[in-house]
């Protein structure tokens, strides 16, 4: 019995026949289907949601949940939610060259670094606050404070809130700042030309922290300086973390962000000004340096490795800080503070 019945799987199959061709569809098929489009146009792509997120902020401080966040003020608010008015209530939000294409807005979150933000008036757009969330005097004053300011207060849930944060912690707020537009080069030295003072100006070489950033800031404010000059790479940049560490006072002070900073620091020389680098193997201190009356670019380098090789050597005078010798350096926020400090005092004592 066995011998009869033949193996089901050993059953050689027929050869394979013609078959009917696809019409052309599997030729279509290869084409392609065109250009990647842009992520700003995919839809459900992190870009698309942000741009949309934008619009509905803008459209007169609506979003999806809209109504009185404080009981008493609009939740569209009188201000404007595209940073294009006054945003700090005490003039522009930012100026800048009209070519200049700034950052996306950000949003900064938590409810103490949301509440110093707004005490120092940095420039916002919104308050986003969470429905439900359990208000306590940070929330309160926070969003008392961007009613008077006249910016809207938009309610949306946690799970909205969430997704605009990337899921950092933000405890049932967020303030959405604007991009800050920075000034082009040329227009800075044409600026500080005109000023009635002896120019001054700080340039950065590589500081990446956003707090050191805006300490810097506030210091160059504080000791009469004109202007900051900070490269595009390998750098911070006016962050809401940096606004808020300059108490405010990058709203006063122009900021030239360039590609190039040894070319930006030559076009500073072009202009008849010096440029003094901080240098822990300086050739001279910084209570000697010479002509402090004289036009300066005070560089400031990163708080790892200092000054870079090309800064250094473009640099017409490298000058240190003396210091007791248990500190073996300084915080680049700090030196900053104290170069100018010395040449503010040498300039009034001139």
């Amino acid at each position: 019995m066995a011998g009869n019945s033949a193996r089901r799987g050993a059953i050689r199959k027929q050869k394979k026949g013609a078959t009917v061709g696809s019409g052309g569809k599997g030729a279509r098929g290869l084409s392609g289907k065109g250009p990647t489009p842009k992520a700003i146009e995919r839809k459900g792509h992190p870009a698309a949601r942000r741009a949309a997120a934008e619009r509905r902020a803008g459209n007169h401080g609506r979003a999806d949940s809209p109504g009185r966040a404080d009981g008493s003020g609009r939740a569209d608010g009188s201000g404007r939610a595209d940073g294009s008015g006054r945003a700090d209530g005490s003039g522009r939000a930012r100026r800048g060259g009209p070519g200049r294409k700034p950052d996306a807005p950000e949003l900064l979150v938590g409810r103490n670094p949301v509440t110093e933000a707004l005490r120092a008036d940095i420039p916002a757009n919104a308050l986003y606050v969470a429905i439900g969330i359990e208000a306590d005097e940070r929330v309160t004053e926070a969003i008392r404070r961007t009613a008077d300011r006249g910016l809207p207060i938009l309610e949306v849930s946690r799970a909205e809130l969430d997704r605009r944060t990337g899921g950092i912690p933000h405890q049932g707020v967020a303030l959405q700042v604007p991009a800050f537009r920075y000034d082009e080069l040329p227009d800075l030295l044409d600026l500080v030309s005109r000023t009635s003072t002896i120019p001054l100006l700080v340039a950065l070489d590589g500081v990446t922290d956003p707090r050191n950033l805006g300490a810097i800031i506030r210091s160059t404010v504080a000791f009469g300086a004109q202007g900051l000059v900070v490269p595009t790479r390998r750098a911070a940049g006016v962050t809401a973390t940096a606004w808020r560490t300059s108490a405010g006072t990058a709203a006063r002070l122009p900021i030239a962000q360039v590609t190039n900073l040894v070319r930006a620091l030559k076009d500073c020389q072009d202009a008849g000004m010096q440029l003094v680098g901080l240098d822990a193997d300086g050739d001279t201190t910084i209570d000697q340096l010479p002509n402090a009356d004289e036009p300066l670019v005070i560089v400031v380098g990163s708080e790892g490795r200092g000054l870079s090789r090309l800064v250094g050597e473009t640099c017409d005078v490298r000058v240190s800080i003396p210091m007791a010798a248990q500190a073996e350096s300084l915080n680049a926020s700090v030196a900053a503070a104290v170069a100018l400090a010395e040449v503010a005092r040498r300039r009034r004592v001139a």
